[in-house]
């Protein structure tokens, strides 16, 4: 049975939809909330409580003209690690506590037979998720949208041979606390990821966009020393393993349009609007 927080989510997502649909028809909140079959008065306060600001406000954060701005600010940002250029310094934590260890060949050759996996599902602001997490960090996270066997059956489509556990430990919890803004529990989340060199170089990289920021495949292949390489980069970035903590959802296309993602064009949308209201508010 799904809870409260992921119906809220389906609502707001299915609004956002509605008026990117009817971007030109430009419609009033009572359409909107009649579209997700609810009261103009509580729709407005189940997006408050999800984002932190009105649905208006939150559609500001999406448009083209929003994008190019934050994505002027981000490169400067990335370029010149002395300027913030007004990116919150709290976005700037991925930077400190997030770290990458890239898996050994043995311990994922012969299918992950060496990997004993433990897996959890929980809720977060954007639907569903399932976690992953081997002795040494978080292996995996992704949306659950085709249901929790389907879930864990792409995960062990990765490593087929390893030991998989159903139970929520603490580098799952650490890592599932960033979904909620708390910054104060963990002092480090460790990812242990599986990937080539090059991919794991692009991760890090990913992971220097600051929440409320933006970037480009161009400047993040730039940044992650493979100049004009954006196809490639585009290709990592498509095999992240770690959905959220990993922040693809920050590399849009130079135009400021938001582009395609992997668990969903629109999901990608609520995340930066929620991230921007967060993070860019004053």
């Amino acid at each position: 049975m799904k809870q409260q927080q992921e119906l809220n989510y389906e609502r707001i997502a299915a609004a956002i939809r509605f008026i990117k649909e009817n971007r030109q028809e430009q419609p009033r909140l009572e359409t909107i909330a009649g579209h997700v079959n609810m009261s103009p008065a509580h729709f407005q306060r189940m997006f408050q409580e999800w984002a932190g600001i009105s649905p208006k406000s939150f559609l500001q954060y999406l448009n083209v003209e929003y994008a190019k701005r934050i994505l002027k600010q981000t490169h400067a940002s990335l370029f010149d690690t002395a300027c913030e250029v007004g990116l919150s310094g709290t976005g700037r934590l991925y930077d400190l506590f997030v770290n990458i260890e890239g898996m050994t060949p043995g311990e994922y050759k012969n299918g992950g037979q060496a990997l004993r996996i433990n897996y959890s599902f929980a809720e977060t602001p954007f639907g569903w998720v399932m976690v992953a997490s081997t002795d040494k960090g978080i292996c995996h996270l992704a949306f659950v949208d085709e249901g929790e066997e389907e879930a864990l059956g792409s995960l062990k489509q990765l490593f087929p041979n390893a030991a998989y556990t159903q139970c929520l430990d603490r580098k799952q919890e650490d890592a599932l606390s960033v979904f909620y803004r708390d910054w104060s529990k963990p002092d480090e989340i460790k990812l242990h990821l599986k990937g080539t060199s090059f991919q794991l170089k692009v991760w890090e990289t990913l992971l220097k966009i600051p929440a409320g920021g933006l970037t480009t495949y161009a400047d993040l292949a730039t940044k992650s020393g493979h100049e004009g390489a954006c196809r490639a980069v585009g290709t990592a970035i498509g095999r992240n393993p770690v959905a959220f903590l990993i922040p693809c959802h920050r590399v849009i296309k130079a135009t400021g349009d938001i582009g395609n993602y992997h668990w969903g064009e629109v999901r990608k949308e609520a995340i930066i609007g929620w991230e921007a209201a967060y993070f860019l508010l004053p």
